[in-house]
Order: C-alpha cells, then structure tokens, then sequence
C-alpha cells in the first residue's frame, strides 16, 4: 500500500518520479481501509527535504498510511516559505484532541543551547507528555532522542570535542528484538550532531534497552517497554547529498568542518558520495511501522488511551 500526502505536497512529484507509490487524498478517499495515522513533528530547518525523506522510508511498505504534518506553533520558520507551512502544516492545538497510530519527533539544529532555552521547548515538551497517552509509537530522531530522552528520564546530552559527521558502521546488539529484524549484523548510518548521549546514563536507566551501537558514533538505538517509544541517534532517512551539502554550507560559512567520514570515495568532496545505507534505512522504517504499530496498535485508536494493546509481547 502507498503512503497518503497531500495533493500538493512537493514530495509528490519527488517520491512519484522515484516510483514510490504515492496516494493522494483524492485516490484515497475511495478506499475502504483504516491507513496508520502518522504524525509527523518536523523540527528541521529543511521542512520539504525532511519531509520527502521520511514520506520515501515511510511509503515503502505494504501499509497504507495517513501522514499529518505539524511544526511548533511559536517558532518563526526562516528556510521555507510561509505558503508552504500555511498549506501543509497544522499546529500541535490543532491535533491534540485527537490519537496516532504513530509519531515521528526529528532532529533540530539546537543542539548547542540548554533544552530549556529552546524556543518552543515547553511546546514540546507538552507534546511529549501527550505522546504518552494519545500515541501508540514515538520514534524520536537525533536531537529529537536526547530531547525526549532528557524529558522523560532525565538523561543530560554530552557536547563532543569534535562534530560527529559523516557515515560509521553499527553493530546490532539485541538481535531479539523486532526493530532489527532482517538487519545484518553491522550496517550504515549517517550522523551529523555535535552532542551525544552516554551509553552509561542510559545503562542506568532500567526502562531503557540499548538495541544497536557503533564504536565511533556510540549509542544509535534505544527503546522502551515493546518499543512504545524508540530513540535514534542517527539519520538513517537522509538522501544521498544531505551531508555534502551540509558539508559545503558550513564551508561556505567559513566554519572549521571537516570532510564527512566514509562518505565520499577516497575523501575526495568532488567526487559523488557513495551511498551505503539506504537498505538499513527503509527496512529500520518498514520494521517500526509493522512491529511496533502495526501489530499491537488496537483498531479503535481510542483504545490508546485505555492502555489496550492487540498483542502482549513482541519481544
């Protein structure tokens, strides 16, 4: 089944030309099946790039689902422009009322000021608390883990020497559970991020279940009870340029930033990066739509609220 987006939506004609298969609304309405409602809290500067990437993995699985777009209410977006966010984005006052299959939380580029002097961090943190009760998953992203991680269990973010930036290799370490089902024993994923959270504050934690590391990139994924809530520190979901052109803005700004690591062939920028991570990607995403929503997510999403899950255990 396709991923349902809006008519209009530029990720459209991107996802439609690399043979995704897109539904629009108007195809959808025709159908009689209850599509996974996914929300998507998009916190990146780069709204329509993330949008595309995450509607691509998201849309490449049997299930038909529903994507809702929203962005924080009090913060001023400067890199999209403002008919594209009064087209296609609501607001968290707007959706509150209502329950999700699942919730995707991205990354943000604030990771160098305190959680608390973030502009729409009591927004969020708002979010999160609902996120408890009104959604059946949470998958948070990069900042959007260490926030999520600090707001629920009080785990601080690390800032590194040196920005982690590039591609590194990761390691399963709970082959049990479903998230990495299918997976090899090591794969790929992009980081960009200048903090980190320590496997040891998370170790401390009992809720908490480490599930894939990488020894330069450290901790990559954690979950909670039967992955009601899962925490990537990575970007699997990034396109093929997105860390070149992260890599020639910050030059361009004349920032100290090196050349992204295992990225381009024999280091050489002018050269096109290799891509090494796009299987781990779509089945990382396949896996959380089926496992952790999919199979336990009771029909009636008012049922959420009660606690009431279709399966006990998919340990």
């Amino acid at each position: 089944m396709p991923i349902k987006i809006p008519n209009r939506l530029p990720a459209t004609a991107t996802l439609t030309a690399e043979n995704i298969f897109v539904m629009t609304e108007t195809r959808a309405v025709k159908q009689d099946i209850r599509p996974l409602q996914i929300l998507l809290l998009n916190l990146m500067p780069t709204k329509i790039e993330t949008e595309t990437q995450l509607a691509r993995v998201l849309g490449n699985t049997p299930l038909q689902i529903e994507l809702e777009l929203i962005a924080p209410s009090g913060h001023t977006v400067k890199n999209t422009a403002q008919s594209h966010m009064l087209a296609f984005y609501r607001t968290f006052a707007d959706v509150r009322e209502r329950d999700f299959d699942g919730l995707i939380i991205t990354g943000a580029p604030v990771e160098l000021m305190p959680f608390e002097e973030v502009d729409y961090w009591p927004e969020l943190c708002d979010i999160m608390e609902w996120s408890k009760t009104h959604v059946h998953s949470t998958l948070h992203i990069c900042w959007g883990a260490q926030a999520a991680l600090y707001y629920h269990y009080g785990i601080q973010k690390r800032v590194l020497d040196r920005k982690l930036f590039g591609v590194f290799t990761h390691r399963v370490e709970d082959k049990n559970f479903i998230l990495f089902r299918g997976f090899d024993d090591v794969f790929q994923v992009p980081h960009s991020r200048n903090t980190t959270v320590d496997r040891a504050d998370i170790e401390a934690v009992p809720e908490l279940k480490i599930l894939a590391a990488s020894p330069e990139a450290g901790v990559y994924a954690v979950k909670t009870d039967q992955g009601r809530q899962v925490f990537l520190m990575g970007h699997a979901e990034y396109d093929r340029d997105t860390l070149k052109n992260e890599y020639l803005r910050d030059l361009r700004a004349g920032l100290d930033i090196q050349v992204p690591a295992n990225y381009f062939p024999g280091d050489d920028p002018a050269r096109e990066p290799l891509v090494t991570w796009r299987s781990c990607a779509h089945l990382l995403y396949a896996n959380w739509l089926n496992y952790c929503v999919y199979q336990t997510v009771p029909y009636d999403l008012a049922d959420i609220r009660r606690g009431i899950r279709t399966r006990d255990n998919m340990e």
